[in-house]
Formats: structure tokens, C-alpha cells, sequence
């Protein structure tokens, strides 16, 4: 199994949003997989979580600030085994006084 994700979303101020990657086809994972994650956000204050399953990758954090997509491969800064069944997840936190923009890039490589 081989995938990508990706995906942009508008995170209002003051809100959660609990899964970037929400209603992905590759959300829960088929198979063993290698998983890349980059993720970038429009604005400085923003806070990124990153999970593969019960693993956290990344505990919340600030995420790079962009204007645009990730890029391969300078924005993949997170990657992690996972095994089939496991959910990948994305929270990301606003706490700003204004919308901020998060984009993500996941590749997902068989490694079965």
C-alpha cells in the first residue's frame, strides 16, 4: 500500500481541529507503512499534534509557517512506522485572534 494525503483546511480563531486528515481513504492504514508527515501553517501561533496510532510523533508544537503547499522533501520533518489499523491524525490547535491556514502532505510507503 502506497498513498498520498493532502489536504488544506481554515482553522477559525480560538478553534481545534481534531484530524487534518479526517475522511482521508488513507486514514487508518491497510498495511505496515512508513509515514511521512509534513505540515505548514499560513501564520505564526498555531500548534501541530501528530499521531500514528497510539504513537505521538510529534507532541504539540509550533509548525512551520508557509504560504503554500509543503515541499518535497525540505518540509518532511516528521516519519514514523506504523502498523495496519492504526489512524493517522493531525490536531491542530488555533489559539490566535485570526483564521489560520494548515496544509498537510503525507506520503505513505508500503513497508510490508
Amino acid at each position: 500500500m502506497s498513498g498520498v494525503i493532502q489536504k488544506e483546511t481554515s482553522v477559525a480563531a480560538g478553534a481545534v481541529l481534531d484530524n487534518l486528515l479526517s475522511g482521508s481513504a488513507f486514514e487508518y492504514l491497510r498495511a505496515p507503512a512508513i509515514v511521512s508527515f509534513a505540515i505548514v501553517a499560513s501564520a505564526t501561533g498555531g500548534f501541530i499534534t501528530i499521531q500514528a496510532g497510539p504513537s505521538i510523533i510529534l507532541e504539540e508544537s509550533p509548525p512551520t509557517v508557509k504560504t503554500s503547499m509543503p515541499t518535497v522533501p525540505d518540509d518532511f520533518l516528521y516519519q514514523a512506522a506504523a502498523a495496519p489499523g492504526d489512524r493517522l491524525v493531525v490536531r491542530c490547535r488555533n489559539p490566535t485572534g485570526g483564521a489560520v491556514i494548515f496544509r498537510g502532505v503525507v506520503q505513505i510507503t508500503d513497508a510490508g
